[in-house]
């Protein structure tokens, strides 16, 4: 049974696709654009009933003329579909530029001699030179036909003889003591019509940290406060970290120098090289200036904040210690002196 049914199915003639399917399917292999595949449609709209439709009623359906339908009709070859696609409207003998290989030459030898100079400068040299007029657009030409562009040369960056090459925080090999790596940062407040400064920093190691605000944001401020936060401390301090702004420079770079206190920067425009002093920040703002605590004076504000900054390091718990505060985490590796409460008041 199985055979008869093969010899049946053999015997049957083959019976090919369609011819609207057949081309529209030619049409997607070549590629044609959407233009081509909207002409190939109105042709086999109007081939397809040719005795009952007319090419007027054609174009009507499809929304265009009667003439470019038959533009296109009698471009129309079945066994090349591409005699469907908009051909190109340039002209095929295209005017060369007129010129003389006198006005050739001596416009190129202007270029060359003068590279840095435009069109209108070297037609006012070339008519002042040669006595005879010529145009701009013709000298452009000369330029664009010659590639008569130069680069110009780069000009080397100046670098300082004596540049010290800062220290980048990526290279300092942390370790897990209280005073061995202290982050600082500033905070730029504009509240109430004023501009105040906060300056923050926060010890890598157990979190203690310490902030202070100030009117202005030049180094003598940031000296200030690396002052008061090296006192609190207890001068156990052996690196110091901070981004690549203006108010840690001078003064306060000195002030380090002095100190001998290698001083480790932030990578450029990378603020996760100071993680720790960031979410400080966002703390000091979150738990403390958005609950109504600013003040345009500074001894007022930083009285307030005096009393924060002592429960911050005293009684918060901080879920990075295990809920330890800064001071008892603190306390598990060192054993610290009973001045750090009252080092932290101005």
């Amino acid at each position: 049974m199985a055979y008869e049914a093969y010899r049946k199915k053999r015997s049957q003639k083959y019976e090919p696709a369609p011819r609207d399917e057949r081309l529209k399917k030619v049409a997607i292999t070549l590629g044609l654009s959407d233009e081509a595949k909207k002409r190939l449609e109105w042709i086999l709209y109007y081939e397809e009933g040719k005795g009952e439709y007319n090419a007027a009623r054609t174009a009507r359906y499809f929304g265009i003329g009667v003439s470019t339908f038959f533009k296109w009709y009698k471009q129309f070859d079945e066994l090349n579909l591409r005699t469907l696609e908009t051909k190109s409207k340039a002209p095929k003998k295209r005017r060369g530029r007129e010129c003389t290989p006198l006005k050739d030459q001596r416009v190129i030898d202007l270029r060359k001699k003068y590279p840095y100079w435009g069109k209108m400068k070297l037609k006012v040299v070339y008519e002042r030179e040669h006595g005879e007029e010529i145009t701009s657009w013709y000298i452009q030409r000369v330029i664009e036909h010659y590639n008569l562009y130069f680069k110009k040369r780069k000009k080397k960056p100046k670098t300082k003889k004596n540049a010290q090459v800062k220290k980048r925080i990526s290279e300092c090999q942390r370790q897990p003591e209280t005073g061995f790596l202290l982050h600082l940062d500033s905070i730029v407040l504009h509240l109430e019509g004023t501009k105040r400064y906060i300056v923050t920093a926060i010890d890598d190691h157990s979190k203690i940290a310490y902030a202070r605000m100030y009117t202005s944001h030049a180094s003598l401020p940031t000296k200030d406060f690396f002052d008061r936060l090296y006192y609190l401390f207890n001068a156990e301090v052996k690196n110091v970290h901070t981004d690549n702004g203006c108010e840690f420079h001078k003064h306060f770079k000195q002030n380090l120098e002095n100190l001998k206190l290698p001083h480790f920067w932030s990578r450029s425009r990378t603020p996760k090289d100071n993680p720790s002093n960031e979410r400080f920040n966002r703390t000091l703002k979150e738990e403390f200036l958005y609950w109504g605590n600013f003040n345009k004076d500074p001894e007022v504000f930083n009285k307030r904040l005096t009393d924060w900054l002592v429960e911050y390091n005293a009684i918060r718990p901080h879920e990075s210690l295990n809920y330890l505060t800064p001071l008892q985490f603190a306390q598990t590796t060192k054993d610290l002196s009973t001045m750090w409460s009252s080092c932290t008041y101005p």
